[in-house]
């Protein structure tokens, strides 16, 4: 096998196994024994585990630069890309929901920030960004353009974000944990995102 191929399947074994018992409970032996070779041969790729995680969060660092729409979009220039309705909001937000479920790679290593982010102050750094900070002012930003197209009503857009994305992000984790209520949430994204929609509607004059 060659070396690259080796050296991408340690990281994807050592992500499954992070993603589910954590980086301090996994060995560097279990590591190697998932991608069938020796433990040695594992040493000859990276230093240590340590350097296995630093590649991972690297990797997961540039798959979220390339793909998430809350790392990727300003909506000062990105405008083309407005939802202007409900029907285009609901659609928006719940395709990226799918995306993040679903796309494994996004997946695991989002379990995995969840575990580490109480043992590495570096990772709890990243998951507040990628999971909290990234987020509120993606939408921030998208309610201010909102109301701008007079699409909502003038309000605090901060306080509008958190009311429409938080909740999203509570759907998301117990989607995590429990995987089966998927179409219930979905369900609950589109009657939230609609109703906030009306509530913040502009006021007739």
């Amino acid at each position: 096998m060659e070396r690259g191929n080796t050296k991408h399947e340690i990281l994807q074994a050592s992500l499954n196994l992070f993603s589910m018992q954590g980086f301090e409970a996994t060995s560097v032996s279990q590591i190697a024994s998932a991608v069938g070779i020796r433990k040695a041969s594992l040493y000859s790729h990276f230093e240590n585990k340590q350097a296995v995680l630093d590649a991972l969060v690297q990797e997961v660092l540039e798959q979220y630069a390339a793909h998430s729409i809350f790392a990727g979009t300003d909506w000062e220039e990105d405008t083309d890309k407005l939802p202007l309705t409900h029907d285009e909001a609901v659609q928006m937000i719940q395709g990226q929901i799918r995306y993040i479920l679903h796309d494994p790679y996004i997946s695991k290593s989002r379990k995995m920030l969840v575990i580490e982010q109480f043992q590495n102050p570096e990772l709890a750094k990243l998951q507040t960004k990628q999971n909290y900070s990234d987020v509120l002012g993606y939408f921030t930003g998208l309610v201010k353009q909102l109301i701008r197209k007079g699409v909502l009503g003038e309000d605090d857009p901060e306080i509008m974000a958190a009311q429409l994305c938080l909740p999203i992000s509570v759907w998301i984790n117990l989607c995590d944990r429990e995987p089966t209520r998927e179409p219930e949430v979905m369900g609950l994204v589109e009657k939230h995102v609609r109703q906030f929609f009306r509530i913040y509607q502009p006021a007739v004059r």
